[in-house]
């Protein structure tokens, strides 16, 4: 007989009337501080790429095939010579200890029951190594400036713990006008008053659960992953975070790097196909196309909607990923049939985390592929790989 914790009880109960990705949104607006909340959902300025991430998938429609057998049907796909039970992963995203107690780590424990891929933020609360322990297929997520011993240093970390992929992002080459941060008072680090510690009496169970639970347990947070030193705290009246010369950032760091790092190597950012063919004629193995999830340049568009130019450009040659406003299969198809190999979703499964631990992260992941081996069988496909752009016409 199993004996289960009453947390646990607990989170799996939470899980019990989620339908979709987007009900672990709404438990997590009620969950979260609104700081907290607020850096999550929101992005910059006017929220416009935001919006175009999840205007994007309403472009475009199926055309499903009839009378197959589509019995036999799988989920699974093979990327970089893996395995993985579904064509999705959880993308990075940083402070996840702070909305969720042990956030990477639950997010990467999930990960490897789920069979898919998980990419450890370089915005982390948690040392890399740790989160490596548990899940030694994760990806390392890495902002790096433009300073040759800073970005040597970090990269032989990340190999020293056994880490096989790294992942550079490219679109931060300054920080953006995330207003809604300062409107919501989030900001990094978190500055100890009033407005602070009334949003933790308002939120008792996240106080209690995860903030005051980390606190006496690990001591007070840093960012644990930005360089190959310990980085500021996550709470401090006087200390700022140091981001280094990301504006320095060039090609020739990326060449430096894949001299330097032997395992496969995937630039994250990439929104012009140019800049996906230099990636892949610098040696990457492979491109995310994304726009930060909106939280970058306001007004960029969407990656579905450059997803096809890329992907014709580089297709044949490295791996082309995406990410960015995904919630749904039908909208995981659709990356699929303009042409991406993979996807990854960031923000439900945070949100999940935040609401419920490791049974919510597996429910937003099994959400995810019964809704793709469902949908693929009314599509009239029993591979992704089958998944073309013949299967798509413009809405």
């Amino acid at each position: 007989m199993t004996i289960r914790s009453g947390n646990t009880d607990r989170s799996t109960r939470l899980c019990r009337d989620v339908l979709c990705l987007d009900d672990f949104e709404m438990k997590a607006r009620r969950h979260l501080p609104k700081p907290l909340f607020g850096y999550i959902a929101g992005a910059t300025e006017t929220n416009a790429s935001l919006r175009h991430n999840a205007e994007a998938f309403q472009a475009y429609a199926f055309r499903p095939r009839v009378l197959r057998d589509v019995s036999k049907r799988s989920t699974e796909t093979s990327l970089f010579g893996k395995t993985h039970a579904a064509p999705f992963g959880i993308a990075p995203m940083g402070i996840s200890a702070l909305m969720a107690y042990r956030g990477d780590i639950v997010l990467a424990r999930g990960a490897e029951q789920s069979g898919i891929p998980m990419i450890i933020s370089g915005s982390s609360l948690i040392p890399l190594e740790e989160i490596a322990a548990v899940s030694p297929q994760a990806w390392f997520q890495a902002y790096l400036p433009g300073e040759p011993d800073r970005i040597d240093a970090l990269i032989d970390r990340v190999g020293a713990a056994g880490l096989r992929t790294l992942l550079l992002t490219v679109d931060t080459a300054t920080l953006p006008n995330r207003e809604n941060n300062v409107r919501a008072g989030f900001s990094t680090p978190l500055r100890p008053g009033l407005r602070l510690a009334w949003q933790g009496i308002s939120h008792p169970r996240w106080t209690t659960g995860t903030f005051l639970r980390t606190i006496v347990r690990h001591g007070i947070p840093h960012f644990e992953n930005s360089y190959a030193t310990r980085g500021a705290p996550i709470i401090s009246s006087n200390v700022t975070r140091d981001f280094g010369r990301r504006d320095h950032l060039n090609w020739n760091h990326l060449e430096r790097i894949r001299n330097r790092w032997s395992g496969k190597l995937v630039v994250k950012g990439i929104m012009h196909p140019d800049d996906a063919a230099r990636a892949a004629d610098t040696g990457a193995d492979g491109v995310i196309v994304s726009n930060h999830g909106g939280r970058q340049l306001d007004g960029t568009a969407s990656p579905l909607q450059v997803l096809p130019e890329i992907a014709a450009r580089v297709g044949d040659s490295v791996a082309v990923m995406v990410d960015g406003g995904f919630r749904r299969a039908t909208d995981i198809m659709k990356a699929l049939a303009l042409g991406a190999c993979f996807v990854f979703v960031g923000r439900p499964f945070l949100y999940a985390a935040a609401v419920a631990g490791l049974p919510g992260v597996l429910k937003a992941a099994d959400i995810l592929k019964t809704e793709l081996h469902s949908n693929m069988a009314l599509l009239g496909v029993t591979k992704v790989s089958d998944i073309s752009a013949d299967y798509i016409t413009r809405a």
